[in-house]
C-alpha cells in the first residue's frame, strides 16, 4: 500500500479467523479519509469490534495488511499509536480509585504526556465529558453511562489526530449521548478524524460524513453518506381503498419488492417501470387511487436493503 494516501486508515483483504474455523472479519478494504467522521455501522456481532482490534494491533490478522496515518502496522506502531486515541470496550481501570487518580494513572504510563500539564490536562478532558465534579468519586461507585465518560476522557488526555471509538455513547442517558456526539462533532472541527463504531443509525444520521457498513464479517458498503443516500433506490407508495387489486395491477409491471401496509402498496420503482405508467395502468384497471407519491427511502430503509437485517434506530 501506498504510504502517501490521505487516508487517515486504509485496509486491504483484512481478515480474521479463529482457531474454531469461524471468519469473524472476511477481506475487508477500509478507506478513511483524514478529516472525516466514519461511521463504522452494522449490527451487533457484524465484526466491527473485531476490526477495530486488528487495526489497533490488539489482535493478530490472519491475512491482509493496513495502515494509520500513513504507517503501516504492526511495524509502525511506534510511531501511529501515540497519535491516535481509541476506546475499545473502556479502559481498564482500578475500582478502589477516584476518577481523577485513575485518569492520572493512565496518563503518568504515557510516554508522550508532559507530566508538568498534567492536572490542566485532566481537569480539562473530565469537563469536555461533564464528570469534574465526580471526579473524586471512585470509580466502583460510577454508574455506567459515568464509566463511559471516563472512558472518553481517557481518550482526551490529549491531542490526537485520529481517534477510534467502538460505541462511544454505550450506557449514556439521551442528554449524555447529546453531550457526546457534540464533542464528536467538535474534535472533527478541530482536524481529528473519527471513526465511530455504532449499531444506532441515529448516531450516523446526525453527525458522520462517511459510512461503513458490515454485515456477517464482510464489508457491504462504504461511501459518502450522501452519496449512499443518493445511490439508495426510491420507492413508491400508492393509497387506495382497494389495495388488493392495486397489487394485481403492480404485479403486472414486473415490480417485486411489493408490501401492503394498510390502504398504502409500497413498491420499489424498478428497471423500466415508470411513474407515470403505473397510474396510468392502475386507472385502466378501474383501481381508485387516492395517493401516489415517490419516497426516498430513510437510513433504516436504506441499510436493511443493504444487509437484509434491522438497526437500532434509538439513541
Amino acid at each position: 500500500m501506498s504510504t502517501t494516501t490521505p487516508e487517515a486508515i486504509r485496509s486491504e483483504g483484512l481478515t480474521k479467523r479463529f482457531r474454531s474455523g469461524q471468519v469473524a472479519v472476511n477481506a475487508v478494504d477500509l478507506s478513511v479519509p483524514r478529516g472525516a467522521v466514519y461511521g463504522f455501522l452494522g449490527p451487533n456481532g457484524s465484526g466491527k469490534t473485531t476490526t477495530i482490534r486488528m487495526l489497533l494491533g490488539l489482535i493478530r490478522p490472519t491475512a491482509g495488511k493496513h495502515e494509520l496515518l500513513d504507517w503501516p502496522m504492526p511495524s509502525g506502531a511506534g510511531q501511529a499509536l501515540p497519535r491516535i486515541g481509541s476506546l475499545v470496550e473502556g479502559p481498564a481501570f482500578h475500582p478502589y480509585l477516584n476518577g481523577l487518580d485513575n485518569l492520572r494513572r493512565l496518563d503518568a504510563g504515557d510516554r508522550t504526556a508532559d507530566p508538568r500539564t498534567s492536572r490542566k490536562r485532566i481537569d480539562e478532558a473530565l469537563e469536555r465529558v461533564g464528570l469534574l465534579a465526580a471526579a473524586k468519586k471512585r470509580y466502583r461507585a460510577y454508574s455506567l453511562g459515568m464509566r463511559q465518560r471516563l472512558a472518553l476522557a481517557s481518550v482526551l488526555l490529549q491531542p490526537r489526530e485520529l481517534l477510534i471509538l467502538d460505541e462511544p455513547t454505550n450506557g449514556l442517558d439521551p442528554q449524555g449521548t447529546r453531550e457526546v456526539r457534540s464533542l464528536i462533532s467538535d474534535l472533527a472541527r478541530g482536524g481529528a478524524t473519527v471513526m465511530l463504531s455504532t449499531h444506532l443509525l441515529a448516531e450516523v444520521e446526525q453527525i458522520c460524513t462517511h459510512v461503513g457498513v458490515m454485515h456477517v464479517g464482510k464489508l457491504v458498503a462504504q461511501a459518502p453518506l450522501a452519496e449512499l443516500r443518493a445511490a439508495a433506490a426510491p420507492r413508491v407508495r400508492v393509497e387506495s381503498d382497494r389495495p388488493d387489486e392495486a397489487l394485481v395491477t403492480l404485479r403486472r409491471f414486473g415490480l417485486t419488492g411489493l408490501e401492503r401496509i394498510g390502504p398504502s402498496v409500497v413498491i420499489a420503482l424498478l428497471g423500466e417501470a415508470q411513474p407515470e405508467k403505473l397510474v396510468r395502468g392502475l386507472v385502466e384497471d378501474d383501481v381508485p387511487v387516492r395517493g401516489f407519491a415517490i419516497e426516498a427511502p430513510d437510513l433504516e430503509e436504506l441499510f436493511v436493503q443493504l444487509t437484509g437485517e434491522g438497526f437500532d434506530v434509538s439513541g
